[in-house]
């Protein structure tokens, strides 16, 4: 099975004075109607299903996070205890979903990517959760692993 694991952990000091510590980028609208985080999970409609993504934030956040996205179980919405930046972050998820489905898949995503051309992001990602999907396989987009 196939599972998003979108890393949420913003804190509110990029996009000053718009998003502030109690209302930090994910949780703002950049581009368009919906959040960034909001946009995060509905770009992965038709190949993620909500119930399937799992959103690690800081255990602040956790509220607001399900106050955005009703669709997605409140025990899919992951707390950090403290913010720990990108590599804890998937390592925690990794281990959430192991004890979970240890024959996962896992995407990892970042809640603040604009991403416009979402039929191309999809052709992409299906490539990727393919090649994945071999055993021992690591794959990354966009950056040389």
């Amino acid at each position: 099975m196939v599972y998003a694991v979108i890393m949420a952990g913003g804190v509110g000091s990029r996009f000053w004075p718009r998003s502030r510590q109690d209302r930090p980028k994910q949780f703002i609208n950049v581009f368009g109607q919906a959040t960034l985080i909001q946009n995060t999970v509905a770009r992965l409609q038709g190949l993620i299903p909500p119930e399937r993504c799992l959103i690690v934030t800081h255990e602040r956040y956790v509220q607001q996070t399900h106050e955005q996205l009703p669709a997605v179980p409140l025990e899919n919405i992951l707390a950090e205890p403290m913010s720990r930046n990108t590599a804890p972050c998937i390592a925690y998820a990794a281990a959430q979903l192991l004890a979970r489905d240890p024959d996962a898949t896992m995407v990892v995503l970042p809640a603040d990517h604009l991403i416009q051309n979402v039929k191309q992001f999809h052709k992409v990602l299906e490539v990727a959760i393919e090649q994945a999907q071999q055993p021992e396989a690591l794959v990354t987009i966009g950056i040389t692993p």
